[in-house]
């Protein structure tokens, strides 16, 4: 009877043993449940999306109610629309939405370099004409007429900037928001710059523009590499007095939602015809440079701004080579037809820094022989600001030698930049 007891204590420990691990294991099985319904949850919440100044109707459209207008656009100007009825993103020209309301009357389109849809080649004189989709009257902003006359804007009550940029001197939609400003503080009319993120705001380099080489394709004493938006690059044309005679416009920026200065950003629509996707923009502003030299950075091509080359003799051991033929957007491109010998960078890391060093190896190369043409053109100083970067390039300097003869103006354009900065 003895042994029974102990046998039958012993057998309820060892169920109560085995049920209490069956429980613990099926509340493991629950949390381990929970974690993972949890992991699952987290990566589910999307980073919220940047809203562009033209998505924003709420916030500028009732500014327009009642106004004569004048819009100041290109491809990139496009308006991201959801609503309940439509959950899905649909896009609609800027143009096309604000000529639809008719409470608001669109007048007329000014269109900037490569013109209203964006084909044209890079410096090529774009016509006046009419949009026959809304049947508006498209006048060019590039070639002899840079600056809105007084003309083109006497039935004008407010003008809307919107166009894409790409945070480069030489990129010349900061030379049209120029003159647009400077037109219309002189008439009193306002403008308001519906900003867009720029995809090299993530750094500031280069050299800075001196005043004795102004043009279209540099205005501004602001390094080559300025690390704003079109929006706060406009605060600073009016805050530094840059316009004629020192004159300010009435200027409204409507801002960016959910965007820093370091979110990562590709441009949904080419911001011009040989700037294809976010490699070439990002090695745009270094490849830029060549195009006041020998070498070819790949119009003419589907790799524009990705490659570089020249058919002269001394390159012919590089290991890539390509052959620029006539395409929309470059249709007399440089060396048309014959092979370049070169490289490819189409798998570079993305630069945080204006990058010298294929200039300054394909100079070293190019008069490593005797040559009868000159490696540099009279462009060069245009694009460079300074006749100082050539200089130091022909007396052999390293890019990281002449990189340091930047720094103290860097410093100096930095303290200006930081006054009309919107974004972190």
């Amino acid at each position: 009877m003895f042994f029974y007891q102990i046998k039958s204590t012993y057998l309820f420990l060892l169920i109560s043993i085995l049920f209490f691990l069956n429980v613990c294991k099926s509340e493991n099985s629950k949390i381990n449940i929970n974690k993972k319904d949890i992991k699952k949850e987290v990566s589910s919440v999307s980073v919220p999306s940047i809203l562009t100044g033209a998505d924003q109707t709420s916030i500028y459209i009732p500014k327009l109610f009642g106004k004569n207008i004048a819009i100041v656009a290109n491809q990139t100007s496009v308006i991201n629309k959801k609503s309940k009825f439509n959950p899905d993103i649909t896009s609609i020209h800027l143009v096309d939405y604000i000529h639809n309301s008719d409470k608001i009357h669109v007048k007329k389109v000014f269109a900037p370099e490569h013109g209203f849809r964006g084909k044209a080649d890079a410096g090529e004189s774009i016509k006046d004409g009419i949009d026959t989709k809304t049947g508006l009257p498209v006048i060019s902003l590039y070639g002899k007429n840079k600056k809105p006359s007084a003309t083109q804007l006497e039935d004008i009550d407010v003008v809307v900037f919107d166009i894409q940029d790409v945070g480069v001197r030489f990129y010349t939609y900061i030379s049209t928001l120029h003159y647009v400003m400077e037109a219309c503080a002189e008439h009193n009319i306002p403008v308001i710059v519906l900003d867009r993120p720029n995809p090299n705001a993530h750094y500031v380099d280069g050299p800075v523009l001196e005043s004795n080489y102004k043009s279209f394709v540099g205005l501004h004493p602001v390094p080559i590499v300025y690390g704003m938006t079109i929006g706060e690059y406009g605060k600073m044309i009016n805050g530094e007095q840059w316009l004629k005679n020192g004159i300010q416009c009435d200027l409204t920026v409507v801002s960016l939602k959910n965007y820093t200065h370091n979110t990562a950003y590709n441009l949904p629509i080419k911001p011009s015809p040989n700037l294809p996707n976010s490699t070439s923009i990002n090695l745009y502003p270094s490849l830029c440079l060549f195009e006041g030299t020998v070498v070819s950075v790949g119009r003419g091509t589907d790799q524009q701004f990705q490659v570089i080359g020249s058919p002269n003799k001394q390159f012919r051991s590089s290991p890539y080579s390509f052959i620029p033929v006539p395409k929309e957007g470059a249709r007399h491109p440089k060396h048309k037809g014959k092979e370049c010998f070169g490289y490819d960078l189409s798998k570079e890391k993305q630069l945080d820094r204006l990058e010298l060093k294929w200039l300054v190896h394909f100079y070293k190369k190019y008069t490593t022989k005797n040559t009868t043409s000159k490696f540099f053109n009279p462009f060069f100083t245009k694009l460079a600001g300074t006749k100082k970067l050539q200089a130091q390039i022909e007396s052999g300097l390293t890019a990281k030698e002449i990189r340091g003869f930047w720094e103290e103006d860097l410093k100096d354009f930095k303290k200006v930049r930081a006054k009309y900065l919107i974004y972190k």
